[in-house]
């Protein structure tokens, strides 16, 4: 006998009735997905077929190499067992059936050895994970997992067709008795404890029974897969690829002044892209766990956004189904039209969002629920002038003075008079442009920052300039707030005012500056090279043109801004900084980096009162109390004001502080800002 294994033994030639099960669950596959996706085709164009390489890195990277499911270890290695368990056993049949069909004789000898061993561990793997899942979602029961009949069944059928798999194995294993299929080590388990000492006709009826169940419950899976959350298997990879590879860069409205509409109020105003991640989304609830509205009882659930939008997709299919077979003429399929701003996602879910990034940060196929939260506030912001009545206050501001604040732009570079630095107006030769925003220019407390950068940077001898009076708000609350046509107005103006001057590289203070000017000036034609000031002095401490000459004698934490970090992967350079201070201990708060919590002012929320639930920098100050620093750091104008009035609410002044890095810098170097 050849060291192999004899294909549709004990079956004769109604195997061949295998293929065509085979055939009809594949088509069944093939036209619901193709179903599937003519609906996410009634949504907008989105580009995201570009930087090809880079995409399909990530494919490698987050689908086969289970790259973010693993950030979490007891679902990422129940995960990774199921899926790579399946993937493998996926391939094995392939193989037999090619096998077969090519009437190539390929899987003999060591080859069939090492098939049988690797498949064998491919099922155990498969049924670890199963039991794991089940044992999660049924007794632990965490409350992010929200259970369906669908979940259920997915595992269930899993279970049984591995289970089967190997009881059929063993049944013609303790058939044929071949010496060499202990490789097949589980079937050769089986066949010992459920076909020993039985008659030969007996075992031989138990494994063409067992075979015939294992196939139909096989197929029925695969015919399932779009009906159920197996869909993911698809989606996955689509989601993964098609994401956004510019995060944290909002799209913009195209051609403005032509638009008849502005936002999403309705299912086809989302992208097509927006729609096909309703159904990539397995309900894992990571966005859930991490995000902060969610946390401090609001009613935004990143989730539940996804979820709703998906069940409304699902009301709408018949619509649109309907349209495609019977044509606009004839008679529609009834199914209420509603709105997604006010009626599928509330207001104020959607004004909640502080569009922090945790969400599609830690979604394990880049979904992305808060782009899709600003669509909606455009729609209500620009077409129906629906939004909460302090934004309206900001907006004016920023209409008239070019800052949140309303405080007179020719006021814009007072803070600046006594500190010898030149507008560019003044001295346009030089290398870098400081931008200093809105907060760095208006704001009490964060001029001090605007004045310790100024000095640090002339103390290390940087040539740089400012705009003064000439410079305008970056406008990332205006567009995080809906309101496009403001914000393009005010990059228009940035941008030609500075390519007026010929700026290439700039400096900011402000992580909602940095990511608007990096991320979001470059689709108006602003290509600067942008860097963050704490990129700055990084690199100034490393190549000594900053020297300290006082001892600070801190324990310090670091707040993580979401902008500077989730958005903009820069999360080394401000620890870099601290931990070069003399005398300063670094220690992290346990939410740190990419899972930091949000200080609740980005999004636009600086401008408006947080009325539902509990306050979002009161969460992050109990973090800061758990970790128990003396100094809280930062390096973002609106978490420096946010963690200095949580500190004061919770009445922890003599306890802590916090203070931006910048300031910090400047005192080690012998000298407090003013």
């Amino acid at each position: 006998m050849d060291v192999s294994r004899p294909l549709f033994w004990n079956i004769d030639a109604l195997g061949n009735v295998n293929y065509i099960f085979a055939f009809v669950a594949i088509l069944i596959v093939v036209y619901a997905f193709y179903d599937r996706i003519r609906l996410w085709r009634k949504g907008t164009a989105a580009n995201r077929t570009d930087r090809v390489g880079e995409r399909i890195k990530g494919v490698i990277q987050y689908v086969f190499g289970q790259w973010r499911v693993l950030k979490e270890t007891y679902p990422g290695l129940m995960h990774l067992l199921i899926f790579w368990g399946f993937v493998l056993l996926l391939i094995g049949a392939a193989l037999e059936a090619f096998e077969h069909v090519s009437g190539l004789h390929f899987l003999k000898g060591t080859v069939y050895l090492t098939y049988s061993f690797v498949l064998e561990l491919a099922g155990i793997a498969v049924l670890i994970g199963v039991i794991m899942a089940a044992w999660r979602r049924y007794v632990t029961r965490p409350t992010r997992l929200d259970n369906r009949p669908d979940d259920f069944w997915v595992l269930l059928l899993l279970f049984v067709i591995v289970v089967t798999g190997f009881l059929m194995e063993g049944a013609r294993i303790a058939s044929l008795n071949a010496p060499w299929e202990k490789w097949s080590f589980v079937g050769w388990i089986c066949g010992k404890i459920f076909f020993s000492g039985i008659e030969q006709g007996s075992v031989l009826a138990w494994h063409k029974g067992i075979w015939w169940f294992h196939v139909v419950v096989s197929f029925i899976f695969i015919g399932a897969i779009v009906y159920t959350k197996l869909f993911h298997i698809f989606t996955t990879f689509i989601s993964t690829y098609t994401r956004n590879l510019d995060q944290a860069a909002v799209q913009p409205i195209e051609n403005m002044e032509e638009a008849e509409t502005f936002g999403a109020n309705r299912l086809e105003e989302l992208t097509w892209v927006d729609l096909m991640q309703l159904d990539a989304c397995t309900r894992c609830g990571r966005c859930q766990d991490n995000c902060p509205t969610y946390f401090t009882d609001k009613p935004l659930n990143p989730k539940q956004v996804i979820q709703d939008l998906r069940a409304y997709l699902n009301e709408k299919a018949p619509i649109w189904v309907n349209k495609r077979a019977m044509g606009e003429e004839k008679e529609q399929v009834e199914v209420e039209e509603k709105p997604l701003t006010g009626e599928v996602i509330s207001d104020d879910a959607i004004w909640s969002c502080t569009t922090c990034g945790a969400c599609t940060e830690h979604c394990p196929v880049f979904i992305e629920p808060w782009p899709k939260l600003i669509a909606m506030r455009r729609y209500m912001t620009l077409m129906e002038s629906r939004f909460p009545q302090e934004v309206q206050m900001a907006f004016r501001n920023m209409e008239n003075n070019s800052n949140p604040w309303g405080i007179g732009a020719s006021t814009r570079g007072d803070w600046a008079k006594e500190l010898g630095v030149r507008t560019l107006a003044e001295e346009a030769d030089v290398e870098y442009l400081l931008y200093v925003g809105c907060a760095g220019s208006f704001d009490d407390l964060n001029k001090k920052v605007s004045t310790a950068m100024v000095k640090i940077l002339q103390s290390a001898g940087v040539s740089f300039g400012i705009l003064g009076v000439e410079e305008g708000c970056c406008g990332d609350s205006a567009r995080r707030l809906g309101n496009e046509y403001l914000f393009q107005i005010m990059a228009e103006q940035n941008i030609e005012m500075m390519k007026g001057y010929n700026v290439t590289k700039i400096i900011t203070l402000c992580p909602h500056g940095y990511n608007t000017l990096k991320n979001e000036y470059t689709q108006f034609g602003g290509a600067f090279e942008v860097y963050h000031y704490t990129e700055i002095v990084a690199d100034l401490i490393a190549k000594g043109k900053i020297t300290f000459n006082s001892q600070l004698d801190l324990t310090l934490a670091y707040h993580d801004s979401c902008y500077l970090g989730r958005h903009n992967q820069i999360y080394d350079p401000p620890r870099q900084i601290l931990r070069a201070l003399p005398g300063v201990s670094l220690v992290e708060m346990e939410r740190s980096r990419e899972k930091g919590f949000c200080c609740g002012a980005g999004g636009g929320r600086m401008w408006m009162e947080e009325h539902l639930g509990t306050r979002i920098n009161h969460a992050r100050i109990e973090d800061l109390v758990k970790c128990n620093p003396q100094l809280v750091g930062t390096a973002c104008p609106f978490c420096y004001t946010m963690l200095v009035d949580g500190i004061k609410e919770k009445e922890l002044e003599d306890k802590y502080r916090a203070q931006d890095i910048a300031e910090l810098v400047w005192e080690a170097m012998g000298k407090k800002a003013a």
